[in-house]
């Protein structure tokens, strides 16, 4: 996987065509703070009109105003109370762990938060987007409608790895962001010296649907079959920290085992707070983990 550097590289046509029939699903049933804003698949229980809003590209045109057209020369959508608005957050571990392996986990991440951005965006949810990394949270926040596509893309095509990650600074900044309720998307590797446990918690309760999408690289699932083996000197990306070890197969069984129960941990916690958690290897072709894998999750329908 080749380094992106245009927002094409990001997300390609074929993709694009592919994610153009898919829409976010939020489990949480709930009434949105702007009437209307979100298209919603449940359209039709009620027809109580609320208000208008300017014609977004892509919008059904069967809720265009034509009697406001005739006299401003401008389109309007009608809005209506069963309409829902509904808020997608995307959170991207930035920090230095994530720039490992082939594919590399930061490059993997930069794709999958465009093609999820791209999906809130054309079906008109209220977009946001984070990074944490070096003690930093960077934020892109307000996003709406396809034409924000071109924004997005070059806010992460923009983030770099480095640093260590603040995960728990991150959920709260993210639990205190305003951004209403809908799905939260937590892309990150997991792999905090400090643990997960913190940050998880401070935005449980906040009524988000949140998913905790791991990137693990080959090399870390499977580090013999990908030829880590023999006499290393380890270097930790974001402590610097080294040290020497000989690989063996009883350390690398030891090292998978120890991974295993990481994941283990991670998975349980997740459930125990109904919070969905999928490993993603980054090898993984990314219209497979979205049309098939996140669809039968209930993320997309």
């Amino acid at each position: 996987m080749n380094e992106p550097s245009t927002i094409d590289d990001l997300l390609d046509s074929r993709l694009m065509a592919h994610l153009d029939r898919l829409d976010v699903v939020s489990k949480k049933i709930f009434a949105g703070k702007i009437h209307g804003e979100r298209r919603s698949r449940r359209r039709g229980q009620s027809v109580e009109f609320a208000d208008f809003r300017n014609y977004t590209h892509g919008d059904d045109l069967r809720f265009v105003d034509w009697n406001i057209y005739a006299r401003l020369d401008r389109l309007f959508l009608k809005m209506f109370l069963e309409e829902e608005d509904l808020s997608l957050v995307i959170a991207v571990d930035a920090s230095a762990s994530m720039d490992f392996g082939t594919p590399n986990k930061m490059q993997y991440a930069r794709r999958l938060a465009m093609a999820l951005g791209y999906i809130g965006l054309v079906n008109n949810n209220r977009v946001g987007l984070f990074s944490f990394s070096d003690d930093r949270i960077e934020r892109l926040t307000g996003l709406r409608g396809r034409r924000r596509t071109r924004e997005m893309g070059q806010w992460l095509l923009n983030l770099q790895p480095q640093g260590k990650a603040d995960f728990a600074a991150a959920c709260r900044a993210i639990a205190l962001g305003g951004q209403g309720r809908g799905v939260l998307l937590l892309i990150s590797d997991f792999l905090f010296p400090e643990g997960f446990e913190k940050g998880l918690r401070s935005i449980t309760g906040r009524g988000f649907d949140v998913y905790a999408l791991q990137l693990l690289a080959p090399e870390e699932i499977d580090p013999a079959r990908h030829g880590v083996i023999g006499d290393l000197r380890l270097v930790d990306s974001e402590s610097a920290a080294e040290v020497e070890v000989t690989a063996s197969s009883a350390v690398v069984q030891q090292y998978r085992e120890r991974l295993d129960a990481h994941v283990a941990s991670l998975r349980e916690y997740c459930v125990r707070r109904s919070i969905a958690h999928q490993v993603v290897e980054t090898s993984l072709q990314l219209e497979t983990l979205l049309v098939d894998y996140l669809r039968r999750r209930g993320l997309l329908a």
